[in-house]
């Protein structure tokens, strides 16, 4: 197991950030943490890095008890946080240079890690240079410098570019082949390509933890994207049969979720003509992660 959690909670005042967290994941697993702003991703991605202490609750990783054994942990971890902290007078070398004598590794893998992220090009330069993407690569390649057993990345693709992203994306899912990768973003198409798992938090609370494929498992589930003439007050929408959630887009556009065998767009032109409004578009969509983020979130 690579790391474990068991009954974790923090407060912050009378905040609670997290409460009462389980899970395991574990080696070889990609495992996406997805949650709304000030869901609690942040606080237990230092926690799990020692960088603070849970109030109640064991957190284990690599073997070791984060509480107990906190520079074991460190040793075992490649963690880049949201806010990547760097030193923008040093040149990307020489950064890394001075990581690799921290983590006592040799300096022939400063050259590795520079090849593997991509860096190569802005290698040269100050860091203070750099554009955002590239200072996110430095990071991550800060984050494997010493190989760790175990990736800890939060937002790990911010401010990169769409070539950027891909090439990242496709570093972060080779390394998984034999790493554990713990990662948070907003981005949901980066979670379904890369991957295995998908944990969901929400108020600090834990309201989905399964198989990626696994997400979208109920076949009876039917998403409706739908647009009237007119914007239809919430209680209207809430009338309608074997209606599962809801989100309204934008004023007059809406996204319905029915767990149904038959197909619920018939039902739909009857409420339209019921309430005397007209259909101005609808459209029968797959079930993605976003849906089932919003449907479990908001």
């Amino acid at each position: 197991m690579s790391i474990e959690v068991q009954n974790i909670s923090k407060n912050y005042g009378t905040q609670k950030a997290l409460d009462t967290i389980d899970f395991k994941i574990n080696k070889g697993e990609i495992v996406g943490f997805l949650g709304p702003n000030g869901a609690g991703k942040s606080t237990l991605m230092k926690i799990l890095t020692t960088y603070i202490e849970a109030d109640n609750g064991t957190a284990i990783v690599n073997g070791f008890n984060v509480n107990t054994h906190p520079k074991e942990v460190q040793k075992s971890i490649g963690y880049l946080p949201e806010h990547n902290p760097l030193y923008l007078d040093l040149y990307v070398r020489e950064y890394l240079a001075f990581n690799a004598d921290v983590y006592k590794v040799d300096k022939k893998r400063i050259d590795e890690v520079i090849q593997l992220t991509g860096l190569s090009p802005e290698a040269h330069k100050k860091i203070g240079q750099l554009s955002k993407g590239y200072r996110q690569r430095v990071g991550l390649a800060t984050a494997l410098l010493h190989d760790p057993e175990v990736l800890i990345l939060d937002e790990p693709t911010t401010g990169l570019d769409p070539n950027q992203l891909t090439e990242i994306r496709d570093l972060i899912k080779n390394i998984g082949k034999d790493k554990t990768v713990f990662l948070s973003t907003h981005i949901m198409q980066e979670v379904e390509a890369i991957c295995d798992r998908v944990i969901i938090i929400k108020s600090g609370v834990i309201v989905a933890d399964n198989k990626l494929q696994q997400m979208f498992s109920n076949e009876n589930d039917q998403v409706i994207e739908i647009e009237f003439d007119v914007k239809i007050e919430e209680e209207f929408i809430k009338r309608l049969p074997n209606l599962k959630s809801f989100h309204n887009i934008h004023d007059m556009q809406w996204e319905l979720i029915f767990n149904a065998d038959a197909d619920m767009r018939p039902a739909l032109f009857d409420f339209a003509k019921e309430l005397d409004v007209k259909i101005l578009s609808m459209q029968l969509k797959n079930k993605n992660l976003e849906t089932i983020f919003r449907e479990k979130t908001l």
